[in-house]
């Protein structure tokens, strides 16, 4: 895991709902760092940066281009 780069933060969980599903469907390594803490604790996530997601450098243009593409039609990012 100390290879995962982060590519993204996000500050509540809600917002990875739907990026979570779609990488795991498309079989992308990933994994959100502090997702739990900041599950149980939401005022966390300031203090301790935030949800984040970290992924494979090999995968950084597959996942920049689905965050790209969720942006442009959701705007969570």
């Amino acid at each position: 895991m100390e290879e995962f780069v982060t590519i993204t933060t996000f500050n509540f969980p809600h917002e990875i709902i739907v990026l979570k599903s779609i990488l795991q469907n498309d079989g992308i390594a990933f994994f959100f760092q502090n997702e739990t803490l900041v599950s149980v604790n939401p005022l966390a996530s300031y203090a301790y940066g935030g949800i984040q997601l970290k992924i494979h450098p090999n995968d950084f243009e597959t996942v920049q281009k689905i965050l790209d593409e969720l942006n442009n039609n959701l705007n969570i990012v």
